[in-house]
């Protein structure tokens, strides 16, 4: 199977393409995902024949009951299930005290058969929890979403080998090797600085040798920072922001966002859009990820490498 840069260059040098740059090649997140969960479920098996039957533990944490957490979960369960890892999901009522959050996370802490604990956020209770305190509260050797101030603090110093990087940074590097782009020398930028996405992005794209612009809400120019990017990395939640003609022609463009917008030719009355104006980027870029379809399946596939990987290094140990 071809990668996505020889693909493109097959297709330029048959004259397909009128221009270097004239339709970005698309980054298949649904494809890539899967490549990943087909290696994962190999390295599962050879746990499991190396020592009698064992299987990566993952846990999923739940206060309430959200529709969106919901789904959510439940494609992470038939991801792990398709691995072949051994998923729980505990959910909790909304009733839940923080004590009561802070006590299950512990007692899953303490469970040598757990490898991987994540509480789905946002927490879904009547009672006020710190978000950040039950975050913290999972061992950073199970931490497989990488929330954690301890794993966030090993990423920001350029410690990769010895932590859990986020799921969807880590799915957008993946994505970004797909293109067969260096990351090394290239200008990124970064649109977001959410903990879970925009801040470990610009850390991982730093570590990987990128010089790195980080935009935000305050960001005065941001069309003119956009329009520097070899790399651009789009978290900031808000539909369609990003224009076509922000976009530097041949850059690599990866669309995190995940909006509903109204839409009345389809049953439900809306359609999911990224945070990048797909159809004009798409005229200038050389690479871009589709919504839906690109960095979602992405995210959970490398949700699932972060359980292998914990269970690897829980193996690695007994051996010593």
């Amino acid at each position: 199977m071809l990668s996505l840069a020889a693909h493109s260059l097959c297709v330029r040098a048959t004259g397909y393409q009128q221009s270097l740059h004239s339709i970005a090649t698309v980054i298949s997140g649904n494809k890539t995902s899967k490549i990943v969960r087909e290696r994962l479920k190999k390295e599962v098996e050879k746990m499991a024949s190396q020592f009698s039957g064992f299987r990566p533990g993952l846990v999923v944490l739940q206060v309430g009951d959200r529709d969106d957490s919901n789904l959510y979960i439940s494609t992470k369960l038939k991801a792990a299930a398709e691995v072949g890892i051994e998923a729980k999901h505990i959910r909790l009522p909304n009733t839940t005290t923080q004590d009561e959050v802070l006590h299950s996370i512990m007692s899953v802490n303490e469970n040598a058969c757990v490898h991987g604990l994540i509480v789905q956020l946002p927490l879904d209770s009547a009672n006020c929890i710190d978000t950040e305190l039950v975050t913290n509260t999972v061992s950073s050797q199970k931490d497989v979403d990488g929330l954690s101030c301890i794993n966030a603090g090993k990423l920001s110093r350029g410690d990769l080998n010895d932590c859990f990087i986020p799921c969807t940074p880590n799915a957008c590097m993946e994505l970004i090797r797909q293109t067969g782009v260096f990351v090394a020398g290239k200008h990124a930028v970064v649109i977001g600085r959410s903990k879970i996405v925009g801040a470990p992005m610009h850390d991982l794209l730093l570590w990987n040798h990128a010089t790195v612009t980080t935009c935000h809400s305050k960001t005065p120019d941001l069309p003119e920072q956009v329009g520097r990017a070899d790399i651009l990395v789009v978290g900031a939640g808000r539909a369609e922001m990003v224009r076509g003609e922000w976009v530097k022609e041949g850059a690599v463009v990866i669309d995190c966002g995940i909006n509903h917008v109204p839409d009345e030719t389809r049953p439900s009355g809306k359609r999911v859009v990224g945070d990048v104006h797909y159809s004009s980027a798409s005229q200038r870029a050389g690479y871009i990820t589709p919504v839906p379809g690109g960095v979602g399946p992405m995210t959970v596939a490398m949700l699932m490498e972060n359980t292998v990987q914990s269970a690897q290094r829980f193996l690695l140990k007994l051996r010593r």
